[in-house]
């Protein structure tokens, strides 16, 4: 499995398209699955990935089937798309998905470990602001409580 880590910024063409950073192609060779982050990016997995979050996030218990777990099924589920990468390394980015991230010409591309997110640079730029508030001038997180993690 690979670990995505880096951050790129990359050009989204008129018709949608981003380029995929060249090292993690050959780790969407089975497909790439979007859905619209909590945080108003994109979060890219491969396939596998994909498979492994549904798992994790939604299990199969019987709870699933409560109206509580059909909403978080609907809310995780229905904002997925299956895309493909092209021979050139890109992905179509959905307009259903574009939008709501606010995303038009350019795309940071970050790697979060086991996935990757897709953002819009200004707002990519604030969150790394807030990131950057929650740590102490060694790059260790601070807790709640304000202790180290």
């Amino acid at each position: 499995m690979t670990t995505f880590f880096g951050s790129f910024e990359h050009a989204i063409d008129e018709r949608g398209r981003v380029a995929i950073p060249a090292r993690y192609r050959k780790s969407f060779d089975a497909g790439v699955v979007l859905r619209l982050g909590s945080e108003g990016c994109i979060e890219m997995y491969t396939t596998e990935g994909f498979d492994r979050q549904v798992s994790l996030r939604l299990g199969d218990h019987e709870s699933n089937r409560s109206r509580e777990g059909r909403r978080v099924r609907r809310g995780f589920l229905a904002r997925a798309f299956d895309v493909e990468l092209d021979k050139q390394g890109r992905i179509l980015i959905p307009q259903q998905l574009r939008e709501p991230a606010t995303l038009s010409d350019r795309a940071m591309v970050v790697g979060l470990g086991d996935y990757i997110e897709l953002w819009d640079p200004t707002r990519w730029e604030s969150e790394l602001d807030e990131v950057g508030d929650d740590e102490d001038e060694d790059g260790v997180r601070e807790t709640a409580a304000g202790g180290d993690a």
